[in-house]
């Protein structure tokens, strides 16, 4: 453990360009199967996610294509492993205008390192409760750091939609979905619903 952990002491890097040429496979994405994504009340979903480790990554990089493909064809705008099988902690995210071009990120073994006392309420949805939304009231805006695929460790600033997103996709990394944050009434009214649909879905 103590050897992984001198692996991934790297400098922070400021974030400041949303270009990513380790995403150059993206360009062909539209044609690769998606991975399946899985539905609440998955037990996977409810499980504290592991960190990942240096000799997982070679593993990571088979599994994105097929989740960015998953994320795009949704469509949705971030996605957790856990949300595909994978108990470990990354996330992808792409926040892009529909029409724009991709800006992809993925945010291995994330953390918050500040975030703001202003919050900010946007309605929520996730791919693991399809059809489903509701009001969520987070922080503003964040700060966070995260490894990217080369291992190196990146901070950035987000706010908006952004850090909703990724506060969303982090919240996944610790068994959270987004109804967790409402009342207990409008979650049990959620989750009734979404099973409902299921059923009525498998018909």
């Amino acid at each position: 453990m103590l050897l992984c952990m001198l692996h991934w002491h790297l400098t922070p890097v400021l974030a400041t360009s949303q270009g990513m040429s380790e995403f150059d496979f993206l360009s062909g994405i539209d044609d690769v199967p998606p991975t399946p994504i899985l539905i609440a009340p998955q037990p996977v979903l409810r499980e504290v996610a592991r960190e990942v480790r240096p000799e997982d990554m070679a593993f990571i990089r088979d599994q994105l294509p097929g989740m960015f493909s998953a994320m795009y064809k949704a469509p949705g705008i971030g996605l957790a492993a856990p949300q595909v099988g994978l108990g470990m902690r990354f996330a992808l995210v792409d926040v892009a205008e529909e029409d724009a071009p991709r800006e992809p990120m993925l945010l291995i073994n994330p953390e918050i390192v500040t975030d703001s006392e202003q919050m900010a309420a946007r309605e929520e949805g996730c791919l693991s409760l399809p059809n489903q939304y509701a009001e969520v009231v987070r922080p503003e805006s964040i700060r966070v750091r995260y490894r990217n695929l080369a291992g190196e460790t990146i901070e950035r600033d987000a706010s908006g939609l952004l850090a909703t997103c990724i506060q969303h996709e982090m919240d996944h990394l610790d068994g959270i979905l987004f109804v967790d944050h409402l009342s207990t009434l409008k979650r049990n009214m959620i989750m009734r619903r979404l099973a409902k649909e299921q059923k009525l879905g498998r018909r």
